[in-house]
């Protein structure tokens, strides 16, 4: 999905990241979903949309440190 088709949604970005733009951010969709974007390319790149479910599933990852 391009980010141009998200312009109603909060895009929030980690207080730890740099100004480098080295980083992605994610919007919480009102139907459970979330969509996340590189932050360099705002606006005019693509979004990875994921179900709640698959959000789930990789938050649940990172804090069992399945991605170190």
């Amino acid at each position: 999905m391009k980010s141009s088709d998200l312009t109603d949604v909060v895009w929030r970005k980690s207080s730890r990241s740099a100004d480098n733009g080295q980083c992605v951010e994610v919007a919480f969709l009102g139907d459970g979903r979330v969509a996340m974007r590189d932050s360099k390319d705002r606006g005019n790149g693509p979004a990875l949309v994921f179900t709640a479910g698959e959000w789930a599933a990789f938050e649940g990852g990172v804090q069992d440190g399945e991605f170190k």
